[in-house]
């Protein structure tokens, strides 16, 4: 359903006033620290795939087979190929 510019404009208007009478309640703040050691702990989980995945693909290059690859990530040969291998047309 299409609205029209001033319907816009209305709902902007009572954007606005809801967001300058906001009175935030202390009871509603958290500690930052928690946050800040998931998302660290969440960049060093994605740094350390990118490393895996490099040091994979250069076992690969060397001629390892996808058993033993699989063995030192703990998985099979056949999951470590899944996850880590050329995907099929790319």
């Amino acid at each position: 359903m299409p609205r029209t510019v001033q319907d816009i404009l209305d709902h902007a208007d009572e954007l606005a006033h809801r967001f300058e009478a906001y009175e935030p309640n202390p009871e509603d703040e958290r500690e930052v620290e928690a946050f800040v050691a998931l998302r660290d702990a969440v960049f060093s989980r994605s740094s350390a795939e990118r490393s895996i995945k490099a040091a994979v693909e250069e076992a690969r290059a060397q001629g390892y087979s996808w058993a033993l690859i699989g063995s030192l990530l703990g998985t099979s040969g056949e999951a470590a190929r899944q996850r880590y291998g050329a995907k099929q047309g790319a």
